[in-house]
């Protein structure tokens, strides 16, 4: 490709300043922005990363039809809510107008196994008008190609465990109020927890009713199983409150979780599969007491038994790096809605990256 990638921002909050930069620094440019706060409605881009006016001002997303086709973009970059059914609007809106687009939303990774229908209907949308649509972010890497990597190492493996944690704080009120920060135990047990004893069949069902959210875990689990040419048999999910011995104070909340309440909850996805390979997959998202830090540990059991730890892992920049590295695989990728273990395992660009895109 001889000119630069161009790219437009949708959702223009905490996650966007480091995708906007990012992009900017690995050769990209910036034509457009969106977003629906009023607050950063109208200003200019160059002004919320606080640097020298670019000359892009960000618009409403009421606009963003007119928008990509005024900016006629190779990318969208789409950094909102964390589930399909919330994404789908924007996603919608580009696959009409055949812009490529790449969410950091969790559930974007791979939606097949909890948003079917919806996920169907964005692929036949993308294909009819020769785009691409994924979601890419620290799980594609750190959940998902890390692992699947470390795989090939093993003669056997019987189980994969692993344990992710991650601050609420750093991502916004939708998803620390998903997690169920701030709620009493009670509550938390009412609104969350009640579905813990479903089987397979019954927690598949309870996700399509829209009864049920899925842990970021479960589509994790697809998208190693699907990586890993594993059949799933059985997968079950369950969700435990997390606590604090003493009251945190939440900024992204604006309250006071109260000792003994929910600072957020630990997702466990247990995935059962054919070739006798089990999955045991848990993320813990809550608020951060002063000693908690973010955490990424991973054991392969079998022969011989793996490990792999890694803490304090800057979550919120390496969502944002493995994405923007993901642009110009997304560019060259079949039309549809492709899930990344479908691509090559992600690679830092040494070049502007433009000079990966091979398509144009």
């Amino acid at each position: 490709m001889e000119n630069k990638v161009k790219v437009v921002q949708y959702g223009c909050g905490k996650m966007s300043l480091y995708l906007m930069r990012y992009v900017l620094e690995h050769g990209g440019e910036l034509v457009g922005a969106l977003d629906l706060n009023p607050k950063v409605i109208g200003k200019d881009i160059g002004e919320l990363l606080g640097i020298k006016p670019l000359g892009v001002k960000v618009s409403s997303v009421e606009e963003a039809d007119k928008l990509l086709k005024e900016t006629q973009p190779d990318v969208c970059v789409i950094a909102t809510r964390s589930t399909m059914e919330d994404l789908k609007p924007a996603f919608t809106v580009c696959a009409e107008n055949g812009v490529n687009a790449i969410s950091t939303c969790e559930e974007a990774l791979y939606p097949w196994n909890s948003s079917y229908d919806i996920t169907k209907e964005l692929d036949e949308l993308a294909k009819k008008n020769g785009c691409t649509l994924c979601g890419s972010g620290y799980p594609d890497m750190y959940w998902g190609s890390l692992i699947t990597t470390l795989a090939g190492s093993m003669h056997k493996i019987t189980k994969i465990r692993g344990v992710s944690s991650y601050n609420v704080e750093d991502y916004g009120i939708a998803l620390a109020e998903g997690h169920g920060a701030g709620l009493s135990i009670e509550k938390f047990e009412k609104e969350i927890g009640n579905y813990n004893g479903l089987n397979h069949e019954e927690t598949a069902q309870a996700i399509k009713d829209g009864k049920v959210v899925p842990s970021y875990m479960w589509n994790q689990n697809g998208w190693l199983c699907s990586q890993l040419g594993l059949t799933i048999k059985s997968q079950t999910q369950k969700c435990i409150p997390m606590t604090h011995k003493e009251d945190l104070y939440s900024s992204t909340l604006n309250m006071t979780v109260k000792a003994g309440d929910a600072t957020g909850m630990s997702a466990i996805v247990t995935t059962e599969t054919e070739e006798g390979v089990t999955l045991e997959t848990q993320c813990q998202g809550y608020v951060y007491g002063p000693d908690d830090f973010d955490k990424n540990d991973w054991t392969f059991e079998g022969e011989p038994e793996t490990s792999i730890k890694v803490d304090r892992p800057a979550t919120v920049e390496l969502t944002c790096a493995t994405l923007v590295n993901r642009i110009p695989m997304l560019i060259d990728a079949e039309a549809g809605y492709i899930t990344t273990e479908k691509l090559p395992v992600n690679h830092y660009l040494v070049k502007p990256m433009h000079k990966y895109v091979k398509s144009k």
